[in-house]
């Protein structure tokens, strides 16, 4: 006979610790290797710890709301079996890997829930660490853990409790609430999907004088974000490769240049959709584009000028802004931002002097497990040049 450990795992990289859910055997219990004996949570998922061997039950150290720490002994088999060779690699699912021996002392639960005197302690992780039960109950209510995320939890390891989510609905209805119109719920559920990527921005001053000059003898005039839409397109169309969206390990390239661009609707905004931009001149382009602007703020977009777009083109520089990091959309990888402009100096060589010119940052906000910095830093140049070329576009 054997003495066997049933220990808590490395659940994933990070993970120091775990809160058992439930306990599925008792002591006198016969388990079969890889049976499921205990339910755990950790910050990231909820999982199983299985037995490493068959055998009975002689132990159970674990109680369920109790946070553990890795390596702790949850149980402890007898088995007929000569007791496993000590490794630092604990058993956990259906692995084969060595345990470590009775002899080798187990690490304790030693986890504080929370660290107190803050407003929402250091340690809680929000509605982030949801029970089965926690997360039946949002769905039930249509919420997600993003509108949980001031939750401080008074659980076992900073854990959100049920307790603390229904403390939090109550809360809710003494104060002020109204009714969110659908389209302002479905900017937030855009935005939500948009976040779980890693984004970044990079940012490029450009010398708008060109371009007004140019806009100045146009008819029709474009407006600046059509501009920098054109200069997109023609770099997207050089190398669509900053497009692309991360599927898995595979790259999917677009297929075509479709360009979407921002416009500020009733409580919220819309995004119609110039078809293969890269094909037509700024000229070909400004009756349609117009004509788009004026269905989104009326909410009748044409379903061909919504949707499948690869990059989007905001021209927050209307708001008085000259700087800011716009969210990719969901489906997309790129998003490019124009500032207002401003009238700045400038060095002139030839004059050997500051002369003033009109300038804007360009922002473009891209996901970064596509694109790095320097593919960004050089595909917002490219623009930059092309707008300061706007006759050739």
């Amino acid at each position: 006979m054997a003495l066997v450990p049933i220990i808590l795992p490395q659940l994933g990289e990070s993970i120091a610790e775990a809160t058992v859910v439930s306990v599925a055997v008792k002591v006198g219990d016969t388990v079969e290797a890889d049976q499921n004996v205990m339910e755990v949570e950790t910050t990231k998922a909820a999982t199983y710890v299985t037995s490493p061997a068959r055998g009975v039950v002689r132990r159970v150290n674990a109680t369920p709301g109790q946070s553990y720490a890795v390596g702790a002994e949850l149980a402890q088999l007898e088995t007929a079996d000569e007791a496993a060779e000590p490794s630092s690699t604990p058993h956990f699912g259906n692995s084969q890997e060595a345990i470590p021996t009775p002899m080798q002392p187990a690490r304790k639960a030693a986890v504080e829930p929370t660290v107190s005197g803050l407003p929402v302690p250091a340690s809680a992780s929000g509605a982030s660490y949801m029970s089965p039960r926690m997360k039946a109950r949002m769905h039930e209510l249509g919420l997600h853990a993003a509108d949980l995320s001031g939750v401080a939890g008074s659980g076992a390891g900073g854990r959100v409790t049920i307790q603390d989510f229904e403390k939090f609905l109550t809360n809710l209805e003494r104060q002020k609430m109204s009714q969110a119109s659908t389209m302002r719920v479905a900017v937030a559920d855009a935005m939500r999907r948009s976040w779980t990527r890693p984004l970044a921005t990079v940012a490029l001053p450009v010398n708008l004088d060109p371009l007004l000059a140019h806009r100045k003898k146009s008819d029709p005039k474009p407006g600046p974000a059509l501009y920098a839409l054109r200069a997109l397109a023609i770099a997207l169309s050089e190398n669509s490769a900053p497009a692309g969206r991360l599927v898995g390990n595979h790259i999917v390239h677009p297929k075509a240049i479709d360009v979407g661009f921002a416009v500020e609707a009733e409580d919220g905004v819309l995004v119609p959709v110039l078809r293969n931009a890269e094909t037509k001149t700024l000229k070909e382009l400004v009756e349609r584009y117009n004509q788009l602007v004026d269905l989104a703020r009326q909410r009748r977009l044409p379903s061909d000028a919504t949707g499948g777009s690869i990059a989007t083109v905001t021209n927050f520089g209307t708001f008085g802004l000259t700087w800011a990091t716009p969210i990719p959309l969901p489906e997309q990888t790129l998003v490019l931002g124009m500032g207002a402009g401003r009238r700045v100096p400038l060095w002139d060589d030839a004059k050997q002097q500051f002369v003033p010119i009109m300038e804007a940052n360009l922002t473009l906000s891209f996901d970064h497990r596509v694109l790095d910095g320097g593919g960004a830093g050089r595909l917002l140049a490219r623009i930059a040049a092309l707008m300061g070329a706007p006759e050739k576009l």
